[in-house]
């Protein structure tokens, strides 16, 4: 089992917590975990972007001059595509950017990425987050006292209003539920703060 000091709100080691070894300790698969941020990223996509081509224009209904005697060449359409306000050759049609990914591989990719981000000593564990009331002040000192300057992905067990509302404004944090964490936000961030029982409900799901 892998071992992580326990350290409390003011950055404190208070003991230490033992990790599964199944999701902490296995070996890194970057290509698994590229797949998954991959089909994470494409399913976030909309697929709304659209054109029109040269049956979805107005207008060009007539031929716009006669076909032979101009000395020009022959066109049937005003609407055509090298014509100013003609139909997009080519261009994007709504459509689904969507990839699945069966069960096992997001498991692997996941625990690949946990495992990883602990070998690089990135994750700091709690044992326990709460404030009174609402601060993005306190958050803000909470976080820099823990070490999670930059980018932070913050993991808790529960739902905390009071987390949520302190932090949403400081730039670069992020709030999950976990056991709902994937894997581009656990590449994603600079530090990864979370709780004891958070961890908890990581290793019930994927250990």
């Amino acid at each position: 089992m892998a071992k992580i000091s326990l350290r409390n709100m003011a950055g404190e080691q208070v003991g230490d917590l033992e990790l599964k070894a199944e999701l902490f300790e296995v070996e890194p698969n970057i290509a698994l975990m590229h797949q998954a941020v991959v089909a994470e990223q494409a399913n976030m996509r909309q697929g709304t972007a659209d054109t029109k081509n040269r049956s979805e224009v107005s207008g060009g209904g007539a031929k716009p001059y006669r076909q032979k005697g101009t000395g020009r060449a022959r066109q049937g359409s005003i609407r055509a595509p090298h014509y100013y306000h003609g139909g997009v050759v080519f261009g994007p049609s709504p459509r689904s950017y969507s990839k699945a990914l069966p069960k096992k591989m997001k498991r692997g990719a996941l625990r690949s990425a946990w495992s990883a981000r602990l070998a690089d000593e990135d994750v700091i564990v709690l044992d326990e987050i709460k404030l009174d009331g609402i601060s993005t002040k306190k958050m803000a000192a909470f976080l820099k006292g823990v070490g999670a300057t930059r980018k932070a992905l913050v993991v808790l067990d529960g739902v905390s209003q009071d987390i949520w509302m302190s932090s949403k404004n400081i730039p670069g944090v992020e709030l999950r539920i976990a056991p709902s964490v994937s894997v581009r936000d656990i590449l994603n961030a600079d530090k990864i703060v979370m709780t004891q029982a958070a961890v908890a409900k990581l290793e019930e799901v994927f250990a």
